[in-house]
């Protein structure tokens, strides 16, 4: 597994397939929500498996004092192979680079346990997102 901050357009791209095929297909967010005004702030990330094929993507920036994880998805087909985590080790390290010691995330709710066995806590109630249940979680870097 081969995890990238995305450093061309190719890269982006690549998270963007990702993401389009995760969320936009398989989860019918709309694509002008899963696509937002966002896009150009955030430092992207995207994890390519052994073949050299994009399987997760996820990006990062900073809101409100907190890093604030988003967008983390993982292809059907390399789901429960250590794809989801390695984003998120990368997107973590990234953080505490940059100087980030307080990180966020809503998470769609079926992966609430996911985020929890990498240390984060739930701080809030259930509120939709894109018509899909989320809580938000935070966790100290």
């Amino acid at each position: 597994m081969n995890v990238k901050v995305c450093e061309n357009e190719k890269e982006i791209q690549d998270a963007f397939s990702v993401r389009r095929i995760v969320f936009i297909d398989e989860q019918n967010v709309p694509e002008e929500e899963e696509i937002d005004q966002f896009e150009e702030e955030a430092v992207h990330f995207v994890s390519y498996h052994q073949q050299g094929a994009p399987v997760a993507a996820g990006r990062y920036r900073v809101v409100d004092g907190y890093g604030k994880v988003e967008r983390i998805c993982v292809l059907k087909e390399a789901r429960n192979t250590g794809s989801g985590k390695a984003i998120m080790r990368e997107i973590e390290a990234y953080a505490l680079k940059e100087g980030q010691h307080k990180l966020k995330l809503n998470a769609q709710t079926h992966a609430i346990p996911f985020y929890a066995n990498l240390g984060y806590e739930v701080v809030s109630e259930e509120f939709l997102d894109a018509g899909i249940p989320h809580k938000t979680m935070i966790k100290k870097i």
